[in-house]
């Protein structure tokens, strides 16, 4: 399980059959809704599926030398004129990069390779924004003669007041990745370049490592689920309800009604690769996320099949990295 903690750190996939794992499907999850008398939000076969079931949106936020940042000028008639960064809604058949790079080619006639994811995003939990960053690697900026349905012209800026924008929810992001370009390749406060790993998944899945320390001893254990094999707990996206109450209900799940204080820090990695066949895709997806508890583990009780496995020195070490580092993890922003 070490070397499995090592790989989400580092971004990368785990080799595991997810579905096998989940502690917490969707239907189980609809059964506990109705055992309160609830009627369930989502139906219980619920299956992502780009432009259908689910939406995937990519922005990309370009910044070159002089701190300035690549905009569009939207040509969609409900905000033409409004100026934006390049995004748009994933194709089907599209990885997160692949759709990435598109938009950028699309609405400002430049080339882009995309270096690294910066943020994730959800409104629900069937509406996924992520946001990347990359660097101009060709193409000619798009001006007013080459406007299209895309957008009608590109320009890079310096001072987005100075610009109508399409909306303001895009200054966080752009300030993200200001800093992020500004960065030491080496600053402990900040992720390395990790791209969303390419794996595919049927369902939407969220795997948490929920991480709490010993207070007597300082050691660091991360929680272990023991259904089927040892992995890190897992649960089915709710497709009707945000991440922050998919995961709440899930740790009432493993931890009783009596929950420990945690909060989520960050994303650490992101699995996804459209595959399958186009009567029958495979658009999920699944994100990791580190959870930490803040009372020190002897005040922690258990209510599901899993168990506190202590960390090696170097992991506990390189987590406390992760965990003092406030963009040492991809930032999760839930829209309510």
């Amino acid at each position: 399980m070490e070397t499995n903690l090592v790989r989400v750190l580092e971004g990368q996939y785990l080799d595991e059959l997810t579905s096998e794992l989940c502690d917490f499907t969707l239907e189980e999850q609809n059964a506990a809704t109705e055992a309160q008398g609830v009627k369930p939000l989502a139906a219980s076969d619920y299956v992502p599926i780009v432009g259908k079931t689910v939406t995937y949106v990519v922005a990309c936020v370009i910044v070159n030398d002089a701190n300035e940042v690549l905009m569009m000028q939207e040509a969609k008639q409900s905000c033409a004129g409004k100026w934006y960064l390049p995004a748009g809604r994933m194709e089907p058949g599209e990885t997160i990069v692949e759709a990435g790079a598109r938009e950028v080619l699309e609405e400002t006639g430049l080339k882009v390779a995309i270096t690294t994811l910066l943020a994730v995003e959800t409104a629900g939990g069937s509406w996924f924004r992520f946001v990347m960053t990359g660097n101009v690697i060709g193409g000619e900026l798009k001006t007013p003669s080459q406007a299209d349905q895309e957008s009608i012209q590109a320009k890079w800026c310096q001072n987005l007041s100075e610009l109508s924008l399409r909306a303001n929810d895009i200054l966080p992001i752009v300030e993200l990745a200001r800093n992020y370009r500004v960065r030491s390749p080496k600053d402990p406060n900040w992720h390395r370049e990790i791209l969303p790993a390419r794996k595919a998944h049927y369902k939407n899945y969220l795997r948490v490592v929920v991480a709490i320390k010993n207070k007597s001893t300082n050691q660091v254990y991360v929680l272990l689920s023991e259904k089927t094999a040892y992995h890190f707990p897992t649960v089915e996206i709710h497709p009707g309800r945000s991440i922050h109450s998919t995961l709440k209900k899930f740790m009432i799940e493993l931890f009783g009604a009596d929950l420990p204080q945690h909060r989520p820090h960050g994303v650490l990695s992101v699995e996804h690769h459209t595959s399958g066949t186009q009567a029958n895709p495979t658009d999920g997806m699944c994100l990791t996320l580190l959870v930490i508890c803040r009372p020190s583990i002897e005040s922690v009780s258990l209510i599901g099949k899993c168990i506190w496995h202590e960390l090696s020195k170097d992991l506990t070490a390189r987590l406390a990295m992760a965990v003092a580092g406030k963009n040492a993890t991809f930032q999760l922003h839930v829209v309510r």
